[in-house]
């Protein structure tokens, strides 16, 4: 019984003894997206309930959406999905173009890069969100705060991974 017991710990058809694939970098760049776009949605939504900034995450839905629901609970829940979907695109954004990239300051500046197309350049299709010049200070610092940790997250946990799985391979290729 042991010899064969000690086969089947051989065997690499067997399920048990097989390795799992680690998660393409695409895909994990999509999923860090994800996370960080509900989780800094989340905080913005309690910077804006706790009055440290007038715009709310229920911005995004005001080209889209009609009605009064939109500023009810299911609106808020609706909003914080839909900038979590956002943000995996601005994730593969940065994964296509800034993954290289070791420091922090490329995903702080990617952050307030996203600030600025928000609020510069998009501003017009969000109505409640005024004009730059109009926005009182503790708006303008908190929003570009949180979009900048928001970059910080989104680029240091995105070239940490290309990091990780350039040094696997690396380590793979040497044994």
């Amino acid at each position: 019984m042991s010899e064969n017991t000690e086969e089947k710990k051989k065997d690499p058809k067997l399920e048990q003894n097989k390795k799992e694939e680690p998660m393409s970098l695409v895909a994990m760049s999509a999923v860090i997206g994800l996370c960080g776009g509900l989780f800094w949605s989340l905080v913005g939504y309690l910077a804006y309930w706790f009055s440290f900034t007038e715009v709310s995450p229920r911005v995004v839905l005001e080209p889209i959406a009609v009605g009064d629901w939109k500023n009810s609970w299911l609106g808020v829940v609706i909003s914080l999905g839909m900038l979590s979907v956002f943000s995996m695109g601005a994730a593969l954004v940065y994964y296509v173009a800034l993954k290289k990239f070791k420091r922090m300051w490329i995903g702080i500046a990617y952050g307030l890069l996203l600030f600025g197309v928000i609020f510069f350049i998009l501003n017009p299709i969000f109505p409640s969100i005024k004009p730059i010049r109009d926005i009182d200070w503790y708006t303008w610092v908190t929003s570009a705060c949180l979009y900048a940790l928001y970059g910080l997250f989104i680029g240091y946990s995105i070239s940490y991974e290309a990091n990780e799985m350039r040094v696997e391979k690396e380590t793979e290729v040497s044994h």
